[in-house]
């Protein structure tokens, strides 16, 4: 079994020395297709060649396709295969695995690339097909994008770059002419999709972009502006930061975020995520320049553990709903911390948390080992046991905060059994509170008193008349 090689010929005028001996050494020679325009270098050395335009003609689909293809080179054998177009992660992948299995060698010439020949001068920049083009961009980076063959394909390459570049963006567009030479021309990005031709050959160019040019911006460039501001020419705020200086910033803008959700406005809450993702930024930047770890580690990080962790959708696992997606998740988190009794699960559970929010969650816990009340019914009588204990501490004047605590945990042990989230009530119960105080203290002020020159029963009357007269959320509070 003679070798099979391999090599892309983007345009008439992009054949090497290399490639063209290759070609005078064929035995059979193969073109991926004599509709493109790099079929007239082979018919300029008048070379005889055969095509794979029957098989794109014949081919259930792309898989059957490219391995058509391959079936026929490696049948070929000691043959010669020019490819007019991007053929890495389609064709040739077929063709280097029928090759190990009848034990043929491939050998791949180097190729000049579309963006090479088409824009010569420039620097080279990152190269994608249209047809295959990433779900994110470097703009750091010039920017190549091939086979831009139809006005579908034009418009999707726009979307993509449009996440980035400013619509005004000038670019360069390139196709194949009939002298076999690529000509280019500058246009505004978002006239990529506007154009009267498009075919094979069409290619674009798009010059890098720095962070402050862009008018669009992903997580990179928030790392690029924290690092910035580190940097010793940056901020003097930002650059003393650490990551014990920052916990109250975190904590303060999560509930911030959480604010804005309960206020269900979707512009606040997209301003609100910047500022939480901010404080990821300047901990990753932090741990960057201590060398402990990057952004990109706390990314895989959780990636893998959202994988490991949802075996049901990226494993084999099936699952009936909900619930035993939380059981199962409780279970693989338990033995990714190696922890080996519930009581480690139970002390696992942040002392950093919010009182209420953190007796919820060990509550949670020690009822996934059954250590639970049946119904909230059955656990509510335990607000009135510890209610009376309260009193009687109080009137024994001791053990008060003991016993403040048992009655503040029953409460939060009812709310959870009735499936409500205890910091978000008493929140809520506060909020509540401002608003009926705001408009008995408005009756004061209409009756022509101040709150403090009335008495407690004076206020607690009109406090009755503010509960009466207030509405919040379409119930009276």
């Amino acid at each position: 079994m003679k070798d099979i090689t391999v090599f892309t010929l983007p345009a008439p005028d992009a054949l090497t020395l290399a490639q063209r001996s290759a070609l005078n050494a064929a035995g059979r020679l193969f073109l991926q297709t004599a509709k493109h325009p790099s079929a007239k270098a082979l018919d300029a050395l008048e070379l005889k060649y055969e095509t794979m335009d029957d098989l794109y003609e014949t081919a259930a689909d792309f898989d059957a396709l490219n391995a058509a293809v391959a079936d026929r080179l490696i049948n070929a054998g000691g043959c010669v295969y020019v490819a007019t177009g991007r053929i890495e992660r389609s064709q040739l992948p077929a063709i280097l695995e029928a090759a190990r299995r009848c034990g043929a060698a491939v050998r791949l010439l180097p190729s000049l690339s579309a963006g090479s020949v088409a824009f010569p001068g420039r620097e080279s920049g990152v190269s994608y097909s249209a047809h295959d083009l990433p779900e994110q961009i470097d703009p750091e980076q010039n920017i190549v994008i091939e086979e831009i063959d139809s006005q579908a394909a034009a418009g999707e390459a726009k979307l993509l770059l449009g996440e980035y570049c400013p619509d005004e963006s000038t670019v360069l567009l390139a196709s194949v002419q009939g002298n076999g030479a690529y000509a280019s021309r500058d246009i505004k990005l978002y006239e990529l999709d506007r154009q009267d031709k498009y075919d094979a050959t069409t290619v674009l160019y798009v010059p890098r972009t720095s962070y402050e040019e862009r008018q669009r911006h992903g997580f990179g460039d928030v790392m690029r502006v924290v690092r910035r501001l580190r940097a010793p020419n940056g901020c003097p705020w930002d650059r003393e930061q650490t990551h014990a200086s920052l916990k109250n910033a975190l904590l303060e803008e999560c509930y911030e975020l959480i604010d804005v959700i309960d206020e269900n406005d979707d512009l606040y809450i997209c301003e609100e995520m910047g500022d939480v993702l901010l404080q990821f930024a300047l901990h990753a930047a932090i741990a960057e320049e201590q060398s402990a770890f990057t952004e990109r580690d706390a990314c895989t990080e959780l990636v893998e553990k959202l994988i490991y962790r949802h075996p049901h959708v990226f494993g084999g696992i099936r699952v009936s709903g909900s619930d035993e997606v939380l059981k199962n998740w409780d279970a693989l988190k338990m033995a990714q911390r190696n922890q080996r009794t519930q009581t480690e699960v139970l002390k696992s559970v942040p002392k950093s948390f919010p009182a209420l929010l953190r007796s919820r969650k060990v509550q949670k816990k020690a009822a996934d080992v059954g250590f639970d009340w049946d119904s909230a019914e059955e656990a509510f009588p335990k607000i009135a046991e510890e209610t009376e204990e309260l009193r009687l501490a109080m009137q024994e004047k001791s053990n008060i905060d003991e016993e403040m605590g048992d009655l503040l945990f029953a409460v939060v042990n009812v709310a959870r059994l009735l499936k409500m989230e205890p910091e978000f009530l008493l929140m809520r119960a506060t909020d509540k509170f401002i608003a009926r105080f705001e408009r008995m203290e408005s009756l004061a002020l209409e009756d022509g008193h101040a709150l403090k020159e009335l008495t407690f029963r004076e206020q607690d009357v009109l406090w009755d008349v503010a509960k009466k007269s207030v509405k919040r959320d379409n119930f009276t509070i």
